[in-house]
């Protein structure tokens, strides 16, 4: 099978985050129907080895993503001259299906290519796109390779060696006392915890914190929400009116009690970080601040803060291995590839904390094998030439590798 047929066999059969299982089954039919081995593990992942014909190297693992934002509805392929979309009505799913694909053609052509090698392991997941079950599943330590390719990133050349994992830290300010907005608000011995969550506010930084011109930024805080006063009647009150949600944070401040001294406030902070010394100093930095406005406001308010660490860091493997085989590979396929760290997520954040059957912990990259545009909206699409390019320098990184001493 060629590779546009398989992406496209895959792309037809819709696969929203855990209904994966015609999708799998498809995928399992054509590798078995090639003599290659497949299965599903415990968790619905899909899971294959070609075996090398040099045991003393290791073989690379190929990983991707099997679902796909959208629905069960039918997917209309239209080509476009060197672009393959939709008929609008939803997503595509080359997000991740242009992944599995590749990694399904480069296991057909292992054997065709008459090289010494370790051999080929694949991972297929489910419902990368909500919470992460299908990777939290691998059985890891099944696995052999150290070196895992994550065919999931949007831009051809892309070579992504560490991603910002995910905190979320939340800020709970507390002044007991309280009291009547009239009677009392001459009494000094009240405070209002809604002012001082938002003098806590502007006193948290905001924005980048760390970056520098190779990887870009490194480390950032960004605030979610700040949620303070008397606004448990007002929510009770949009969910039971069914206001819209457009409307609803404007209903809620509106109809929030004015005529007491408030008592609570939070502030949601989302961290990413692609270096844990980075994250922890700035969590101290916000730690630090905590404790001066306590000491600010000792007896009538006090603040505290919670951590919690959502998706982990992926640092940068010590290994430059992977880098010069992939520039290699790069030139062999005519391509730029563009070495660097992305700020956000993905499932090599899983992978990078992770250790094989032998106890040595993975070294995941996350690579650009197409030009992937307006990912997760009906107006998703494909570039052709570059999709091809990227398969392409699939095959030549998996050749360089094994030429590797």
């Amino acid at each position: 099978m060629e590779l546009i047929e398989i992406f496209e066999t895959l792309v037809k059969i819709p696969s929203p985050s855990l209904s994966e299982d015609k999708v799998a089954d498809k995928i399992i039919e054509i590798l078995n129907t090639n003599n290659i081995e497949a299965k599903k593990d415990k968790t619905g992942n899909v899971m294959a080895k070609i075996k090398g014909n040099n045991p003393l190297k290791k073989p690379i693992i190929l990983s991707a993503h099997m679902d796909v934002v959208g629905d069960d509805s039918p997917i209309n392929i239209v080509h476009n001259g060197n672009i393959i979309e939709t008929d609008k009505k939803r997503t595509l799913g080359a997000d991740d299906k242009a992944g599995v694909a590749s990694a399904i053609k480069l296991a057909l052509e292992v054997n065709k290519l008459n090289i010494d090698n370790g051999g080929l392991e694949l991972i297929f997941t489910r419902d990368e796109e909500q919470s992460m079950v299908g990777i939290n599943g691998v059985e890891f330590e099944a696995f052999e390779g150290e070196d895992i390719l994550v065919l999931d990133s949007d831009k051809l050349g892309n070579f992504e060696i560490s991603g910002a994992g995910y905190t979320k830290l939340t800020v709970e300010v507390l002044a007991p006392k309280g009291g009547h907005s009239g009677l009392d608000i001459g009494d000094s011995s009240r405070v209002n915890a809604a002012k001082l969550t938002a003098e806590l506010a502007n006193l948290i930084p905001q924005g980048v914190y760390k970056q520098n011109d190779e990887l870009g930024v490194i480390t950032s805080i960004n605030l979610g929400s700040i949620v303070a006063g008397a606004v448990d009647n007002s929510i009770y009150r949009a969910v039971d009116e069914k206001i819209e949600r457009s409307k609803a944070a404007k209903f809620v401040c509106h109809n929030s009690m004015s005529n007491l001294i408030n008592t609570t406030g939070y502030i949601h902070y989302s961290i990413r970080s692609s270096n844990k010394n980075f994250e922890n100093e700035l969590i101290a930095e916000i730690q630090n601040i905590i404790n001066k406005f306590n000491e600010k406001y000792k007896g009538l308010a006090e603040a505290k803060i919670n951590v919690e660490c959502r998706l982990p860091i992926f640092e940068k493997a010590d290994n430059e291995k992977a880098i010069e085989i992939a520039k290699k590979a790069a030139m062999a396929s005519d391509i730029n590839l563009t070495v660097r760290s992305f700020h956000a997520g993905a499932e090599t954040h899983i992978y990078a904390n992770k250790f094989n059957k032998n106890n040595v912990k993975f070294r995941p990259v996350l690579v650009g094998i197409a030009d992937i545009f307006n990912m997760h909206s009906y107006d998703e699409k494909i570039d052709v030439e570059t999709y091809k390019k990227g398969y392409n320098f699939i095959k030549n990184f998996f050749i360089e590798y094994n030429k590797w001493k």
